[in-house]
């Protein structure tokens, strides 16, 4: 006897219909899975025959075979536990065979018969309705996370016991969920201000232009000085993310098993800040399994380097790609994946292996020890930051908050404050791409050329200014790209619609720290 169950499969972050195929017939006993199975997909049948037992039904001594279609694609993990078994129930007419037409089933079992929680639900359940499948049986802690896709039914399975009592007259209630109440009672209050940082008043302005047009960001100072309480305080600056772009994250987070511990749904921009010691595959995803790196956790949000020369060299190599084209691409034996990893880097380091550089009193650096220690970042990489500034040690009176007659100064800007500018200058270059017809394009960070040419353009004293700052400088052409964006969003945040020479001026400045350092 022979029973069909739909339940998925990942690639990257895209969800696959995998059809699990359970055929029953006389002969010696036996139970043979085929159709690429990892090892923890041959353990389920220990699983399922144990779980069936426990549940209370007799368990077949036949010859059992289990196919998973396609046989091309490797399948991992143990969310197949729950469609073998219903599989298996539906050949013994425990289950009604007509009712598991149409359905879409997946879950991993415990030995008691009890359904727990698999990774990678919401890409599964979002790619098989895009297949025209409308119900849903997923385990009870991924039910909400499954809920997120419109125009689904979504029944949340405690075990299987429950699941056969369904299907024969004693129906589980669907999950619903407000996904507006949802997305907006999971924006966690934000603690960090910019008003909580004195002095570097400098910073904060190219975090500001960096938030406006998305752009990467370099600061460079001594230890104390701020950077770490600046980054920290980057996101609250930045626009709310769309609940489309919520959904993107909420998949990224969900194939890396990192959704339960967040709620069903990413509602505000992710900050990841990892430790210099990771990995090359840790940073951009992979594994015998692959899994989403650290530059695709923090898509449509921030990542943090701090003590960026630190990090294995590889490891930084690796952003290369992924800050031009905002994917990764990850091949393997089983396959390629890709994972998307449109995100902006925010690094800071030292000057030098000490941190004082400049300081006769503190730093004993030797110029060859710098200048390793400034190796350790490469030309190209150095090419694909768009704004480096300068954080210097922060003076007394700046901390107290007086002039130097002891009186009391303004108060800096708060992120709220900070927040509406950027907020205005993106949407005016919103307003201005969404006339371009390309949808990668949505900040000044990501123009083409050709749009550079169009949107970024100067008059002759601009030109005159650009030229000589290119040839004393020795800028590559992408440094002069990058110079001509970042001075598009401060004509944006000052919203002007051409660009000035003051405008130029002040981006032309953020390149200037890598020859000050790095010659």
């Amino acid at each position: 006897m022979l029973s069909k169950i739909i339940s998925g499969a990942i690639m990257g972050v895209e969800g696959l219909l995998v059809e699990v195929e359970v055929d029953i017939s006389n002969g010696l006993h036996a139970f043979d899975i085929v159709g690429l199975p990892d090892n923890a997909v041959k353990e389920s049948k220990e699983r399922v025959r144990t779980a069936i037992k426990n549940s209370g039904y007799t368990f077949p001594v036949k010859r059992i075979t289990l196919n998973l279609a396609p046989a091309d694609i490797r399948k991992e993990g143990p969310s197949y536990d729950l469609p073998i078994s219903l599989g298996v129930l539906a050949c013994l007419n425990i289950i009604p065979k007509e009712k598991t037409e149409g359905i879409f089933v997946t879950g991993e079992l415990s030995l008691d018969g009890s359904v727990r929680p698999v990774d990678g639900v919401l890409p599964m359940v979002y790619g098989a309705s895009k297949q025209g499948i409308k119900k849903f049986f997923v385990p009870v802690q991924n039910a909400n996370e499954a809920a997120l896709v419109d125009g689904v039914e979504v029944y949340g399975v405690e075990n299987i016991k429950q699941l056969v009592e369904h299907f024969n007259g004693k129906p589980i209630s669907p999950v619903g969920i407000n996904i507006k109440e949802l997305y907006e009672s999971q924006r966690p209050v934000m603690f960090f201000d910019f008003s909580d940082v004195k002095g570097q008043e400098n910073v904060k302005r190219a975090l500001e232009i960096a938030a406006a047009g998305a752009h990467n960001v370099l600061m460079i100072g001594p230890p104390g000085s701020g950077k770490t309480m600046m980054a920290k305080r980057l996101p609250t600056i930045l626009p709310e993310m769309s609940f489309e772009e919520s959904i993107e994250c909420t998949k990224i987070y969900s194939v890396a098993g990192m959704l339960q511990s967040k709620g069903s749904l990413i509602s505000t921009r992710p900050f990841r800040s990892p430790h210099h010691t990771l990995s090359q595959s840790a940073m951009t995803g992979g594994g015998k399994i692959p899994k989403p790196g650290e530059i695709s956790l923090a898509h449509n949000g921030v990542l943090f380097l701090d003590e960026f020369p630190e990090f294995q060299k590889v490891a930084l190599e690796a952003l290369r790609q992924p800050l031009e084209d905002g994917i990764v691409t990850i091949a393997r034996v089983n396959g390629t994946f890709t994972y998307p990893s449109d995100f902006m880097l925010i690094a800071s380091m030292n000057p030098c292996p000490c941190g004082f550089y400049g300081d006769s009193q503190k730093c004993k650096c030797t110029q060859p020890e710098v200048s390793r220690y400034l190796s350790r970042i490469s030309g190209p990489l150095l090419d694909r930051i768009d704004i480096m500034v300068e954080a210097p040690k922060v003076d007394y009176s700046k901390l107290r908050a007086v002039d130097s007659d002891n009186n009391a100064v303004k108060k800096p800007d708060t992120s709220e404050e900070m927040k509406r500018r950027v907020m205005a200058a993106q949407k005016i270059q919103n307003e201005r791409y969404d006339k371009c017809g390309d949808k990668n394009v949505r900040f000044n960070a990501r123009l083409t050329p050709k749009m550079i040419e169009k949107y970024c353009a100067l008059d002759s004293e601009g030109a005159e200014m650009l030229k000589m700052a290119f040839d004393r400088m020795g800028l590559s052409a992408r440094a002069y790209h990058k110079i001509l964006k970042v001075a598009r969003t401060i004509a944006d945040l000052d919203g002007e619609e051409n660009i000035t020479v003051m405008q130029l001026g002040e981006a032309i400045q953020y390149r200037t720290l890598d020859r000050k350092y790095w010659n």
